[in-house]
C-alpha cells in the first residue's frame, strides 16, 4: 500500500504543477459548451433544460478523456528513467499499475469537479445526495477508462503509437455517445455503433443522476436519450451502471496482467521536431 500511495502522491504533485494542462482542460470544456449550445437549442427535443443536458455530458467526457490520456504518464516515466528505478525496487508490478490507475482516476475526478463547479455557475443544480452520486460515478468512470488507458499504454511501443490509439478510440466514441449531440437525432444507420459504445451508457447514467431524472417514465427517459429501446428491449440507466462496473473490472484485470508481463525496454518516446 505504501508503494501505491507514493505513486499516487507523486502523480498528483505533477498534476498540480502542470497549470497549462489544467487551463486547457477548462478552456476546452467551456469551448465545447458554447459551440454545442447552439446545436442543443434545436436538437434537444424532449429535454427540459438543454444547457444542463449539455453541461452534464461535458463533465463526464472530461473525466473520460482525462482518465484515458493520463496513461501517457507511464511512457513519460519510462523515457525519464523513473519507471526503471521503480521496477528494480522491492515492490510488485501490480502495485505500480494500481497506483497509476488510481492516480489517473483521482486526477480525472478532480478535473471533472472543476467542470462541475463551472457548470454550477451556468445553471446546473445539484443537491448533496446527487452531488455525492455524481462523484461516485466519476470515480467508477475514472477507474474504468484509466484501466483502458494503461492497457493501451502497455501495448504501445512509443508515445506516438499511444497517441494514435487514444485519438482513434476517443474521437468516435465521444461523438457517438450523445454527450454533445443527442443520440435521439443521430441517423438510424449510426445507432448500432451508438448502442455498442460504452460511453453512450456512461453519459446516460451520469445525466440520469445529475439531472435528477428518477421520476421520469421509461418512455420519457428514452425520449431524452437516457434510456434506449433496442429492438423492444429497454436499456434503463442503472443497467448502464452495471455495464460500466463490468467494463472497469475487466480492463483493470487486463491492464494489471499486461503490466506484469510488459517489456518496457522496447518503448520509445516520440518527440516532435521543431
Amino acid at each position: 500500500m505504501r508503494a501505491i500511495k507514493a505513486i499516487l502522491m507523486r502523480n498528483l504533485t505533477n498534476f498540480t504543477r502542470d497549470r497549462t494542462r489544467l487551463f486547457f482542460t477548462i478552456f476546452m470544456a467551456v469551448f465545447f459548451l458554447f459551440i454545442f449550445s447552439f446545436v442543443m437549442k434545436s436538437a434537444a427535443i424532449g429535454v427540459a433544460n438543454p444547457m444542463n443536458y449539455l453541461i452534464s455530458g461535458i463533465i463526464i467526457m472530461s473525466v473520460f478523456q482525462t482518465a484515458l490520456n493520463n496513461s501517457m504518464n507511464i511512457i513519460e516515466d519510462i523515457s525519464s528513467g523513473f519507471m526503471r528505478e521503480i521496477l528494480v525496487a522491492p515492490i510488485s508490478r501490480w502495485q505500480i499499475s494500481i497506483g497509476q490507475v488510481l492516480s489517473s482516476s483521482v486526477i480525472a475526478v478532480l478535473q471533472g469537479l472543476i467542470i462541475v463547479i463551472v457548470g454550477l455557475f451556468m445553471g446546473l443544480q445539484a443537491d448533496p445526495l446527487h452531488f455525492i452520486e455524481m462523484i461516485g460515478l466519476m470515480i467508477l468512470v475514472g477507474v474504468a477508462f484509466s484501466s483502458i488507458g494503461l492497457f493501451l499504454a502497455t501495448l504501445a511501443k512509443s508515445s506516438a503509437t499511444f497517441q494514435v490509439f487514444v485519438t482513434v478510440i476517443a474521437m468516435p466514441l465521444t461523438f457517438l455517445s450523445g454527450a454533445y449531440i443527442p443520440t435521439t437525432i443521430m441517423p438510424k444507420f449510426l445507432l448500432p455503433l451508438v448502442y455498442l459504445n460504452p460511453l453512450t451508457y456512461t453519459t446516460a447514467i451520469f445525466r440520469y443522476i445529475s439531472l435528477r431524472m428518477e421520476d421520469l417514465s421509461a418512455a420519457q427517459l428514452i425520449k431524452a436519450g437516457v434510456a434506449f429501446d433496442i429492438h423492444g428491449f429497454t436499456v434503463m440507466p442503472y443497467f448502464s451502471l452495471i455495464m460500466i462496473v463490468l467494463i472497469g473490472a475487466l480492463f483493470l484485470f487486463l491492464c494489471v496482467s499486461r503490466f506484469n508481463k510488459a517489456d518496457f525496454s522496447t518503448v520509445k518516446v516520440f518527440r516532435p521536431h521543431h
